[in-house]
């Protein structure tokens, strides 16, 4: 035993104090529910976003506009990018399965190829959708576009 691992036993600090149990528990009155009101009543429970009579916030900001919940997103994969991963696996074929090996998508994301930078490798590949630009790159150098459905 050394001065730097010593611990009080247990027990030995006191006790919690009970609240709502008098004057000589340290809590008595109000026993920390505050003066009036539905918060220092039994069973009271606030709404979510409460902020206490104040305006709520989700309130107070304006809102606009628009979200389409049956917007489409997909993660765009340019042919420059392509280029560089066939040169990278040596191969002719790229696939979703591919870009997702290489770390470019995630498992559950679409992909579109985009036409962004040169291609020199006849490659086939497939994906979800392709720019025009992306498909006449592609086709340029004798290579194939798949779309899968």
């Amino acid at each position: 035993m050394n001065l730097n691992n010593l611990k009080p036993a247990k027990g030995s600090l006191g006790k919690e104090k009970r609240v709502g149990r008098g004057e000589g528990s340290g809590h008595g009155g109000q026993s920390c529910r505050g003066m009036n009101g539905a918060a220092q009543r039994s069973g009271y429970s606030h709404k979510k976003g409460f902020e206490g009579g104040q305006m709520p916030i989700n309130r107070r900001l304006p809102k606009f506009g628009f979200t389409n919940p049956n917007r489409v997103e997909y993660k765009g994969i340019n042919v420059s990018t392509l280029q560089a991963l066939s040169e990278k696996i040596k191969g002719t074929t790229i696939t979703v399965e591919t870009l997702q090996q290489a770390g470019f998508i995630n498992k559950n994301q679409l992909v579109k190829i985009l036409g962004e930078g040169e291609l020199k490798a006849k490659l086939d590949v497939t994906a979800n959708a392709f720019s025009k630009s992306a498909i006449a790159k592609i086709e340029a150098v004798g290579g194939k576009t798949t779309v899968i459905e």
